[in-house]
């Protein structure tokens, strides 16, 4: 912590130009129109528009990336999150012993793919991992492919745990080859896609920059965000051909006509490490997984001739069916109902979900839409202990998720959801929900009926977690101030 007086290290983004902000600025020339007056009387419409919502909540920043006070920064590194490279180096440096340990229990990050940890000592909250492709030209698609996976994942993570603020570092780093002004391409479109289809809720993006990494930044921003009309113009003969689809991915022509369920066959000199990753690929069916009949196991299971192991084996499939689906399917309407969210920890250093019961309207969402985003973003979670806490606060008929979807939800998520779940605070608990929620937990439901603990106020919620580990809606705050009076600091003690 800094001495009382001095100034903090850390940067407030709040103090910073936006992307908009900073036409003519620093002597900064506007581009100029230099099409053909041909172009202009087709007026051909350019695939980024010049759209001042967005970039207000563009950030072009000179400086180091562990020192932003976002919401969640970016760090990269290799799939076993241990790499030395200058950003990770910075961030480890300010963060803290803790983020090592905590990167341990997250066995590895495999390529593409984007995980949260806490950013312990960081003016940021949370750190998110993410793990760039190394570049070889004879496997330039898998690359772009990989990490325009890198992007989209973090920001779907921001969207999904309803982030206000994003630090990304230069993913591509140096030591994986890719080449810079290749890797920038895919990082401005993958963003500018993503505000705007799924990004209301995210306020800022901040891109962090060494001075060698600036001018490429400088130069390609205004192709993906032009800051006028008359540079939208002059920009568009300079946007590449390839911008992938609506939402920046790639697009491999010969892909689009490959069966899904055929296997596929790998090159003998493919990198190793990309193996898991394109095996992920081969068909689900039986055949693929060199597997028995499936009918036949189903036969099985009916008549109650399979083993417990062999069970437990046909669940876990099926869970991954569906979290596969979870991670494929477009859940941005479910995320900013803000109705499932991580925030702090508990007295037992527990990772603590927050279900708010008034922010789920049963009867107008996809309640299977809803099934898949609580698998898709418990799914990492739920790797390690944790607890959950349900506001059942003000919530009214409309707001309650009938036993028989419950039970379902139940049945489909992992075992780890069940065995690392260790408390499920019920806060403001009517006479009603008690009595649904024990008939639930005594006849549907095993194991969890014994973790189930009801709050009638905040002061009791706040013996097991601090007060500054939790974010509370204000409803749920102002309703519990009038009900049961103003909260008063105390000593805490874990239930």
């Amino acid at each position: 912590m800094d001495p009382l007086g001095a100034r903090s290290q850390f940067v407030d983004i709040q103090t910073l130009p936006t992307w908009q902000q900073q036409l003519g600025e620093n002597g900064e020339e506007p581009l100029q129109d230099q099409s053909d007056s041909l172009l202009n009387q087709q007026a051909f419409p350019s695939p980024f528009p010049f759209r001042p919502d967005i970039n207000c909540k563009i950030i072009l920043f000179n400086g180091d990336v562990a020192l932003l006070n976002c919401t969640a920064i970016v760090s990269t590194s290799n799939e076993s999150l241990n790499d030395k490279n200058p950003v990770s180096d910075s961030i480890h440096q300010v963060a803290g012993p803790e983020l090592r340990d905590e990167l341990l229990k997250l066995k590895g990050c495999r390529t593409g793919e984007a995980k949260l940890t806490k950013g312990f000592n960081l003016a940021a909250r949370f750190i998110v991992h993410t793990v760039g492709p190394k570049y070889k030209a004879k496997y330039r698609t898998a690359a772009e492919s990989s990490l325009y996976s890198c992007y989209r994942n973090i920001m779907q993570l921001a969207a999904e745990q309803s982030m206000a603020s994003v630090g990304f570092c230069v993913v591509s780093t140096t030591k994986r080859g890719y080449p810079l002004e290749d890797a920038t391409h895919i990082a401005f479109r993958t963003v500018r896609r993503f505000l705007e289809n799924h990004g209301n809720s995210i306020e800022a993006v901040v891109f962090a920059v060494s001075d060698t990494e600036e001018p490429v930044y400088k130069k390609l921003l205004p192709l993906y965000y032009p800051r006028s009309e008359e540079e939208e113009r002059a920009c568009l003969p300079l946007i590449p051909a390839d911008i992938g689809n609506s939402e920046g991915e790639p697009v491999v022509p010969e892909r689009q006509i490959r069966i899904a369920e055929k296997p596929g066959s790998l090159e003998d000199d493919y990198e190793e490490d990309s193996l898991e990753t394109d095996l992920g690929q081969v068909g689900n069916h039986a055949f693929a997984r060199m597997e028995g009949d499936v009918d036949k196991q189903r036969k099985l299971i009916l008549q109650g001739q399979m083993s417990e192991a062999a069970m437990q084996k046909q669940h876990q499939r099926n869970y991954s069916r569906w979290l596969c689906r979870a991670r494929a399917e477009d859940l941005s309407d479910i995320a900013a109902l803000k109705a499932l969210y991580q925030t702090g920890v508990d007295m037992c250093g527990r990772t603590v979900m927050v279900v708010v019961g008034r922010n789920i309207p049963v009867t107008l969402i996809d309640l299977e839409k809803a099934l898949l985003y609580f698998i898709h973003v418990m799914d990492h979670i739920t790797a390690k202990e944790y607890v959950m806490v349900y506001f059942h606060t003000l919530t009214a008929e409309h707001n309650h998720l009938s036993s028989d979807f419950l039970k379902n939800l139940y049945d489909i998520v992992d075992i780890k959801f069940k065995k690392n779940l260790k408390a499920f605070y019920f806060v403001h608990p009517t006479f009603r929900s008690k009595v649904s929620t024990w008939f639930f937990t005594t006849f549907s439901v095993t194991g969890l009926k014994d973790k189930v603990r009801y709050l009638d106020n905040l002061q009791q919620l706040f013996t097991c977690i601090k007060p500054e580990q939790i974010d509370i809606p204000p409803f749920v705050l102002e309703y519990d101030t009038r009900v049961n009076g103003p909260h008063r600091p105390s000593e805490a003690s874990s239930l």
